[in-house]
Formats: structure tokens, sequence, C-alpha cells
């Protein structure tokens, strides 16, 4: 996503709104007008950040990074929807802290923002095909072999996944053909097609999403994978690692140079349709 799209995307009312919560109780602490009128009962401190309020805030501070990371958030807004969570968690503590009827109050304020604002889902263009079982994702891939396919393992509860979900869209309305398609399994739903692929859909898999390029009816790469010991590799999906690691651009330009042949009977079929039309 380039810094224009992400600038666009943080104009929506969802995330400048979740900033102002995020950063609310500091705001209220330094902010000289209103920390006199929300603090006065914390005497000469009522403008100041304890100890207890810092050790919170930096605390705060490593989960965000390490939550980001585990998430692989790659550009601003990924980073700031894996942080909205934990910041406003660590707002209601500091609310709290301060006058348990603050907590409260901003409590239900999180919680009625999340009904009317929830996090704006990719509404771009696709061009995906989503599998409902194990058969029909087995028969598509050997129905016929010259078409190549880029499937994503995903569940939906899944933050990674989430944050990827807009990414292969838009890969998938970019490079779709007919000899190279994409699709999606929900291996939430259907365990019997990560077993057999071996992708863990635990709470703590760091294979969650996982993407493979099947070639001829068969798996040619897959990201993430494992090294020369079997240990898995951290792989972040952008959208530039994507284009690289699965080569979609000498790839797409492949499968143009080798387009799909129709058979004589749809030909046949196509001439006749467009025959009638004409007489009609």
């Amino acid at each position: 996503m380039s810094l224009q799209k992400q600038f666009r995307e943080l104009a929506k009312p969802y995330y400048w709104i979740n900033i102002v919560l995020s950063i609310s109780y500091v705001v209220a602490k330094k902010l000289y007008p209103i920390c006199t009128r929300l603090f006065k009962h914390r005497g000469e401190e009522m403008c100041e950040l304890d100890s207890r309020e810092t050790e919170i805030l930096f605390f705060l501070l490593i989960v965000v990074m390490i939550r980001s990371r585990k998430t692989g958030s790659v550009t601003m807004v990924n980073y700031l929807s894996a942080s909205f969570l934990y910041t406003k968690v660590a707002n209601v503590i500091l609310w709290a802290y301060s006058d348990f009827r603050y907590g409260i109050g901003f409590l239900l304020i999180c919680v009625l923002v999340s009904i009317i604002l929830p996090e704006p889902s990719y509404r771009g263009p696709e061009h995906i095909t989503y599998f409902r079982n194990m058969q029909t994702f087995e028969e598509e891939l050997v129905r016929d072999k010259r078409i190549n396919w880029l499937i994503c393992f995903y569940t939906v509860w899944n933050p990674s996944c989430v944050n990827f979900a807009p990414i292969f869209a838009e890969l998938s309305a970019e490079y779709d053909l007919d000899n190279l398609k994409f699709g999606k399994v929900d291996i939430g739903r259907f365990p019997d097609v990560a077993q057999k692929y071996r992708i863990s859909d635990s709470s703590f898999s760091r294979q969650l999403p996982t993407v493979i390029l099947f070639k001829n009816g068969k798996e040619e790469e897959r990201r993430p994978c494992g090294d020369a010991r079997g240990k898995l590799q951290k792989f972040f999906f952008s959208t530039d690692n994507m284009r690289a690691e699965f080569g979609l651009n000498q790839l797409y330009k492949e499968c143009v140079e080798n387009p799909l042949k129709k058979s004589k009977q749809i030909i046949t079929a196509t001439a006749v349709n467009a025959a009638v039309k004409k007489t009609q």
C-alpha cells in the first residue's frame, strides 16, 4: 500500500477516533486546562504522570511492538490496527487508576465506538475463488493442470490473516488470468485441509496465513516455509514480498505468452451463440 493510500485510509473516522481514544489519557494529563479540571483530586501531581502511570505506558509500548511483529504488520495502517486494542485497554487502566468512574466511562465509550464504527474492510476488486470443502479444492487443482493456483490458507480470527486479506485481493485483481488463478481456504472451517498441507491452525501458530503456489496440480512454493533445519522462517506478507518470493511478474508473463487454448466444442458453441444474437 502506497503512502498516499495509507493516508487516505487513515482519514476514515474509525482510525482517527481510535487514535484519539488511544492517546486520550496522556493528552488529558498534559493539557493544562483539562488536567486541572479532571485530576484536581490528585493534588500537586494532577498534571504529571507518576511512576505507576509511566510503567503502564512503557509496558504498553513493549506489548504493541511485540504484537505488531507477530501479526506481520508492514504498513502504518496495520501497526495502528494491531495496537488499538492494547492502547485502549491501557487507557482504561490509566483512567480507572486515576478515578474508577473515569475508567467505567471510558470503557463504555470504547464499546459504543466499536459498535458504531467497526474496522473498515477491503472494498476493492478481487478475483478470488473461495473453496468450501476439501473435495472441491482437490478437484479444481487437477481439473486442468495448465492452471497455476496461488492459494491462501487462512482463519477469520487471526490478525495476520486479516491484515493480509486486502493485499491478496489486490494481487488477485492485478494478476488474474485464465491460467493464473487465486483461491482461499478457511482452515478454521476445514481442518482436514490444514492437516494434509501441514499447517497449524492453533492460536499460537506462526503459519497463518500460509500461501502456496501450485503448478501442474502440485505444490511448487510456499510461504512461510522451513529452513534446512526445519525451523519456520518468518515471512512478512507485503505486496512487494509476495511479488518477489513467488515470482509473480515472471509467472504472469509466462501465462500471458502461453494462454489456455479453448477446445473446438467451446469455440463452436461461442460462434453459434454469436450468430444467433446477430440474427435476433
